[in-house]
């Protein structure tokens, strides 16, 4: 099968309300598998959280990556994804997150070095339009000389592929570090007082509102792969959407899959 280019499909944009964190891991899933299906059209989804949450990556250890305690504490649910990648940090509001779910000809024959870089251009691009000079850094970065701004993650499956990212707009360093034990490591090697502050690329550097920032995203993409239509969660897809998050990803048992 040859690859094909993002001006080949017809792109959809879904901006839902905010959903609770376990539902934006089924929604995922479940867009995949309809995307793969041929039962939706490749989609842009920006995501909005009704609650603060710790995404990890499919193959992490729920202990090794997360403080349960401080998380429960601060009210902070855990999620598992069905993507590979690190844990990420999410407080609504102060992330921009989003996910691309296309047909794998898109990345046909890349390898996922390859494929991270090609997905992520559009978004470099939007981030250059704002005055933020950011590149890939391997494997699944988006960097800037501030620091890191996104970090990306892909699952592939059944001739679709879902690649998902979080940008930090603007982060509360201190609670991330009390929930997220790899960040503390990182961190520790730096200094505590480097770490007692906000991790704000995008706000610090673009001087933005989020919902500016989202908006010239989604304008870049228009523009640079041919169009964008506006579009909504089908009503299946979100009954199936809830029904997967039930009884898969909010359970203890999909949590704590590798404990």
């Amino acid at each position: 099968m040859s690859r094909s280019d993002w001006r080949d499909h017809a792109w959809h944009l879904v901006h839902a309300e905010p959903q609770a964190p376990a539902l934006h891991m089924a929604l995922d899933e479940v867009m995949l598998d309809d995307v793969a299906a041929g039962r939706r059209p490749p989609t842009l989804r920006i995501w909005e959280w009704a609650g603060s949450a710790v995404v990890m990556g499919r193959f992490q250890s729920l202990r090794n990556e997360v403080d349960a305690e401080a998380a429960h504490r601060h009210g902070i649910e855990v999620v598992r994804r069905i993507s590979g990648g690190g844990a990420m940090f999410i407080e609504p509001g102060n992330t921009i997150t989003y996910s691309i779910t296309a047909p794998m000809t898109l990345v046909e024959d890349m390898s996922f070095e390859q494929a991270y870089e090609f997905m992520d251009q559009w978004v470099i691009e939007a981030l250059a339009g704002l005055g933020i000079k950011a590149w890939y850094q391997p494997l699944n970065d988006i960097t800037s000389s501030a620091g890191k701004i996104a970090g990306a993650a892909q699952a592939r499956r059944r001739g679709a592929v879902l690649h998902h990212v979080t940008m930090a707009y603007d982060i509360d360093a201190v609670r991330m570090l009390e929930v997220l034990r790899i960040g503390r490591e990182k961190l520790s090697d730096k200094g505590t007082t480097s770490a007692v502050k906000r991790v704000d690329p995008l706000r610090s550097q673009t001087g933005l509102a989020r919902e500016a920032v989202i908006e010239h995203m989604v304008e870049t993409f228009r523009t640079r792969h041919g169009g964008l239509v506006r579009d909504a969660l089908r009503a299946d897809e979100l009954a199936r959407a809830q029904a997967l998050a039930r009884d898969k990803f909010a359970t203890a048992e999909w949590t704590a899959l590798l404990p």
